[in-house]
């Protein structure tokens, strides 16, 4: 058995600031330091002391919660730039109110590119797939991944088997500072819970 825990990092500075996330290295707020002191609680009693592998996004706001959370669980975690935040390419260091107002396109389909040098969603579910292919084979039965909202909707749907052609009319949305749980048991993958804030108590 083997069971995958993700978190969506909490609050960021970008959150308030209408500012793009993205490719940016945005810290957390005050608030999503407390957030993830919270979770990282909660984890460490639900988890009892078991091994655990953390892997994070090498983002700060994703990385500053997997020092948070690592330094609870006493172990040390490694960057994993497959789980970065999606590429908005010349939207990068620009508002929100920017991006709307100079996209190439909307997007409609996992194939439409906002910007020329944006990723399209299709491009990180091929990312993704082989690091969520690898993580299945690891040794670890316990793995703790520390990502971004649009990146975990899309391994999320790579757990459930979804072909990538899937999220033309489908998104798995969570929240800042979800927790997921994942567990694959007997050949069949287990969606435990999906981005549950409880863990924010």
């Amino acid at each position: 058995m083997k069971i995958i825990y993700t978190l969506q990092h909490p609050q960021s500075e970008h959150h308030l600031n209408g500012r793009v996330g993205s490719w940016t290295d945005w810290d957390l707020t005050e608030l999503g330091v407390a957030q993830a002191q919270r979770i990282a609680f909660h984890l460490k009693e639900e988890l009892k002391g078991k091994p655990v592998r953390l892997l994070s996004s090498d983002l700060k706001r994703a990385w500053h919660t997997a020092q948070i959370v690592g330094q609870a669980l006493n172990i040390t975690p490694e960057k994993e730039i497959r789980l970065r935040e999606r590429n908005l390419g010349e939207a990068v260091g620009h508002s929100v109110a920017w991006l709307k107002e100079n996209l190439l396109q909307s997007e409609i389909t996992i194939d439409d590119r906002l910007f020329p040098s944006a990723q399209t969603r299709r491009e990180q579910y091929v990312q993704l797939k082989p690091l969520l292919e690898e993580l299945l084979t690891e040794e670890e039965e316990i793995l703790l991944l520390v990502s971004h909202g649009d990146t975990l909707g899309i391994l999320h749907a790579l757990w459930l088997g979804l072909a990538a052609e899937a999220l033309n009319s489908i998104q798995l949305a969570g929240s800042a500072g979800g927790v997921s749980e994942l567990w694959l048991r007997g050949g069949k993958r287990i969606v435990r819970r999906l981005s549950d804030l409880s863990f924010l108590q």
